[in-house]
């Protein structure tokens, strides 16, 4: 990798693989796109017309999205106006799955994850068009491990705007070549995406004119989006606000979609 290309969120370390389970009950379900195993969890109104749907393309941490703490992630996403798709690109195999596997190579197992999300994303993301339509409007947010994934989707033209929470995996090109409105969702204290990293993002940004938002949470760890401690007022706050912000950031470019007569082909 050449100078002019920085690593500037780092692959995942050990704040990726700990954290806190939070108590619920998932109502989204199960299902298989493209023989892939993938959450479904939809918003509770059922009379809303099938090209105005808003697709939110969930792209997970190592624990995948099936794990508690993501199933109830995305059941918050589909009810503040979502149809929620989290792909498990896993095939079942999350890394909480090894806790207290003797022997376990975690760097083997993130090299077999990285491979296996490469294959699986770009077919499973053509039949989700193919279920909800070509013109159909989406957004995509990922988490940790599932950043690059979303910087890469979002070059899609069906993708209308993208988030980041706590990311890893991503160098300085993945923002110059950002070209949908971009979120990152961050925190105070984060080995992967550190704030020195966190500023030159910025300053890409800012020099490539790109429409993007900036939330840093105070008290916070890499992770917090996700796996925060829920007896932590800090860490709760941050995790319910990154999630609120989320959604009204993908809100405000999908009603900008629909004001602009691009829903349904009109």
């Amino acid at each position: 990798m050449s100078a002019t290309n920085r690593v500037l969120a780092g692959p995942s370390g050990d704040c990726c693989f700990t954290g806190f389970r939070h108590e619920g009950n998932p109502v989204g379900e199960k299902v298989s796109i493209a023989d892939v195993p993938t959450y479904f969890a939809e918003n509770s109104a059922k009379d809303i017309p099938e090209a105005e749907r808003r697709i939110l393309i969930f792209l997970a941490d190592v624990y995948g999205p099936l794990s508690q703490n993501n199933m109830l992630l995305q059941d918050f996403l589909a009810q503040n106006g979502f149809t929620v798709l989290g792909i498990d690109y896993f095939m079942g195999d999350p890394v909480h799955s090894h806790n207290g596997e003797e022997g376990f190579d975690r760097a083997k197992w993130m090299e077999k994850s990285h491979k296996l999300a490469h294959e699986l994303l770009p077919k499973w993301w053509e039949a989700v068009k193919g279920k909800y339509g070509h013109e159909a409007k989406y957004c995509v947010v990922g988490y940790c491990f599932g950043a690059q994934y979303t910087m890469e989707l979002s070059d899609d033209n069906a993708i209308v705007a993208a988030a980041l929470a706590h990311p890893a995996f991503l160098n300085e090109d993945h923002f110059r070549k950002i070209k949908k409105p971009l979120m990152l969702s961050c925190a105070e204290t984060d080995h992967t995406f550190p704030l020195q990293s966190r500023r030159i993002a910025e300053d890409i940004l800012v020099e490539r004119k790109a429409q993007y938002f900036f939330q840093v949470f105070s008290g916070v760890e890499h992770g917090f989006a996700s796996r925060s401690d829920p007896s932590s007022p800090d860490g709760r706050w941050g995790k319910e606000q990154s999630a609120h912000g989320i959604a009204l950031w993908f809100h405000r470019f999908l009603d900008e979609s629909a004001r602009n007569g691009q829903f349904g082909g009109k």
